[in-house]
């Protein structure tokens, strides 16, 4: 099958039926975008970056988690800033976090992730002003940890859109690019990333009827496998329909852990923890 750059500009549409495995460039995130990473987002409605973190990063973050972890399970907490924690089981029993909210206000080391100024070379994308990083908007950095595993309470989330809170809120729908991490390597045949290109240009009713959120989980002919290499970056559009695919292996193969944080643009609404929990969480339990 061509790469992108063979297959010429019409290489994909949303109402083409696809392989899971259709090529598509990776790039290199530096202080600005090129001309060709904008271009490619403006169609597609996605970025893939090749080691934004290295090897050493990635241990460091994943030993971070480790400590909020532990102090989450000590501590009993329940919620961070009105958001709740996501509580299931590892390969062993053992209980862990598998979804945490705002997690650069819980180490120092995810925070000083966040000041990475490379992240300010996607501000563009949004074409809004006041673009800035979320660490404590919507749900802030958070980290999930997916397993597939008797007691696992995470290990895919069907389809949807990041834009649909604001519709919950009864909002015009913001500007918002959603930002991952990648700290493990997945194939698709292991599960992981899926998106459908295209479909950031999709009108209300498609964002909102397209599919059922989070209830529909399975494969779509338009959508394509995100593989990812430890420290890889993506870069998703909000309005954009995605799903992560539950691996088909069980046990420790199976695990995958990713951080996404929201590249905001609008009014800055920070969350205390003095905030609600937002009416669509509340239905986070239903997301296994």
């Amino acid at each position: 099958m061509l790469p992108l750059r063979d297959a010429g500009p019409g290489w994909f549409s949303p109402f083409y039926a696809m392989s899971l495995f259709v090529d598509y460039p990776r790039f290199t995130l530096a202080a600005a975008l090129t001309p060709e990473q904008q271009d490619f987002f403006d169609r597609y409605g996605f970025l893939h970056f090749r080691q934004f973190a290295t090897p050493a990063q990635v241990q460091d973050i994943l030993q971070a988690t480790q400590e909020i972890q532990h102090n989450w399970l000590a501590a009993g907490v329940e919620k961070v800033n009105g958001v709740p924690i996501k509580y299931g089981h590892d390969v062993d029993g053992t209980r862990i976090v598998q979804r945490f909210p705002f997690a650069s206000q819980q180490h120092p080391a995810l925070h000083r992730l966040l000041q990475d100024p490379r992240y300010h070379a996607l501000f563009p994308l949004l074409e809004a002003a006041n673009g800035r990083v979320g660490a404590d908007e919507k749900d802030g950095l958070v980290v999930n940890h997916y397993v597939n595993v008797p007691g696992s309470e995470f290990s895919q989330m069907g389809w949807h859109t990041d834009s649909l809170r604001d519709i919950f809120y009864g909002k015009r729908i913001g500007p918002m690019l959603n930002v991952g991490l990648h700290l493990d390597g997945i194939s698709a045949a292991n599960g992981g990333l899926r998106v459908i290109p295209g479909t950031h240009r999709q009108g209300l009713r498609q964002m909102l009827f397209r599919k059922k959120h989070f209830k529909d989980v399975g494969y779509d002919p338009n959508e394509l496998a995100i593989e990812t290499e430890v420290g890889d970056l993506t870069v998703h559009d909000g309005r954009m329909w995605h799903r992560v695919a539950q691996s088909p292996i069980v046990g420790e193969a199976s695990r995958r852990r990713v951080m996404y944080v929201p590249i905001l643009g609008g009014k800055y609404q920070p969350k205390t923890a003095e905030s609600p929990t937002p009416f669509y969480l509340k239905f986070l339990h239903l997301v296994k």
